[in-house]
C-alpha cells in the first residue's frame, strides 16, 4: 500500500493548521481525555479511517483505555462500558459525523445538553469536525496506516487525564 498524496510534506502549512486546531481541542478535554480518545475513534470507524483508527487505537491504549471499551465502541449502545456522558458524546459524533443524512437531529442535541455546558458543545463539536478533516484527508490520500507509535504517558499524567482511576 503506497499512500497518493503524503499531505504534511505538499502542504506543511495547512498540516500546522490543522494541528493547531488539534492542539486546542485537546486542552479542552484535559480533564477528559478517554472521551476525546472515544470520539476519535467513533468517527474514524464510522468514516472507515485506517490510518486514524490504528493512530488512536494505540494512544488510547497507551493511555490506559481498555481493550473490552475499544472492541465494543462500534456496539456502544448494547454495552454496559460506557458512561452516560460517554453515551451522550458518542451519539453526538456519529449525528456530526453523518449530519447530511439526519441534519443532528433535536433528539441527539437534547441529550447532550443534558450532560455538557456550551462551550463543551462547542469544544465537543469541534472534535468531532477535527477528526472528520483529518479522517477525510487520510481515506482520500490514503495515508497508510501501521507506523504510528504513541509517546507514553506517564501514570501521574494519566491520571490528571483520568484514565486508569478505576473507570
Amino acid at each position: 500500500m503506497q499512500a497518493r498524496i503524503e499531505f504534511p510534506k505538499v502542504a506543511p502549512a495547512a498540516y500546522h493548521a490543522l494541528l493547531s486546531l488539534e492542539s486546542y481541542v485537546a486542552k479542552s478535554f484535559r480533564l477528559e481525555m478517554p472521551l476525546l480518545y472515544l470520539i476519535r475513534m467513533r468517527a474514524s470507524q464510522i468514516n472507515g479511517c485506517a490510518y486514524c483508527l490504528d493512530m488512536h487505537s494505540k494512544d488510547a491504549r497507551a493511555n490506559g483505555e481498555t481493550e473490552q471499551r475499544l472492541y465494543a465502541l462500534n456496539a456502544w449502545r448494547e454495552t454496559p462500558f460506557f458512561t452516560d456522558r460517554e453515551r451522550a458524546a458518542l451519539a453526538w459524533t456519529e449525528a456530526v459525523t453523518l449530519v447530511s443524512q439526519d441534519r443532528v437531529p433535536d433528539s441527539v442535541y437534547d441529550e447532550v445538553r443534558q450532560r455538557f455546558t456550551d462551550e463543551e458543545m462547542v469544544n465537543l463539536t469541534l472534535a468531532v469536525g477535527s477528526i472528520n478533516c483529518w479522517n477525510r484527508l487520510c481515506v482520500s490520500l490514503r495515508s497508510v496506516p501501521g507506523a504510528y507509535q504513541p509517546a507514553r504517558k506517564s501514570a501521574e499524567d494519566r491520571e490528571v487525564a483520568g484514565v486508569g482511576n478505576g473507570r
